[in-house]
C-alpha cells in the first residue's frame, strides 16, 4: 500500500511538472524563439564578415602623441555623421572607443545604431558603420523596448531578463524531472 501511494504521488508530481513545463513553453515560446535567434547571431557576430559587427580599420599612427585631440576628432565625427547619414540624428555619445594599437578611434552614438571610425592622427574617415550587433544585443536583452519607449533605468530589460531567466530555470527543473521522474517509478 505504501509503495502504491509513493508511486501515485510520483505520478502526480510528474503530471504537475508536465503541466508547468507546457504552460511555461506556451507563454514564453515567442520570447525564447527571439532570444535563441539573437543569441546565435551574437555568438557569430565576430565571424560575420562585417555584416553584424563592423570591421575595425587601421589608422596611420599608433603613437598617441601624433593623434589629434579627442575633442577635434569628436567634432569631425559629428560633422561626418550629419553630412553623410542624416542631420536628424542625435549627436549624444554612448562611448568613444580608442584603439591605440590600430591607430583608430570609434565614436558610437547613443540614440541610434550608427558609429564613425576615424584615423586618430589625421581625423580622416575610415568607416561609417551601421552597428547591427548593438541592435541585436538590445533585442536579445529586451532593452530595445526601453530605448524606443524612452524609459529610464531600463525597467523593461530588468523584467524581461528576470522572466526569461526564471523561465529557463523552470524549464531546466521540470524538464529534468520529466526525464528522471519516470525512471524512479
Amino acid at each position: 500500500m505504501t509503495e502504491n501511494n509513493k508511486r501515485q504521488r510520483q505520478a502526480n508530481l510528474i503530471r504537475a511538472f508536465r503541466k508547468i513545463h507546457r504552460m511555461t513553453g506556451v507563454l514564453l515560446f515567442v520570447f525564447f524563439f527571439i532570444n535563441s535567434i539573437t543569441g546565435l547571431l551574437l555568438g557569430w557576430k565576430k565571424h560575420s564578415g562585417g555584416l553584424l559587427l563592423p570591421e575595425s580599420y587601421k589608422g596611420t599612427s599608433t603613437e598617441l602623441n601624433d593623434w589629434l585631440p579627442l575633442d577635434s576628432l569628436h567634432k569631425n565625427a559629428c560633422k561626418i555623421l550629419h553630412d553623410s547619414v542624416s542631420t536628424d540624428l542625435s549627436l549624444e555619445l554612448e562611448r568613444i572607443d580608442v584603439r591605440k594599437d590600430k591607430g583608430m578611434v570609434k565614436f558610437v552614438f547613443n540614440d541610434h545604431f550608427w558609429g564613425i571610425q576615424l584615423d586618430g592622427a589625421t581625423g580622416k574617415l575610415l568607416q561609417i558603420e551601421r552597428r547591427n550587433s548593438d541592435m541585436i544585443e538590445n533585442i536579445h536583452d529586451g532593452s530595445i523596448l526601453d530605448h524606443y519607449l524612452g524609459t529610464t533605468g531600463e525597467p523593461i530589460k530588468v523584467v524581461y531578463t528576470t522572466i526569461m531567466g526564471l523561465g529557463l530555470l523552470i524549464f531546466t527543473i521540470t524538464g529534468f524531472w520529466l526525464w528522471y521522474g519516470p525512471k524512479r517509478m
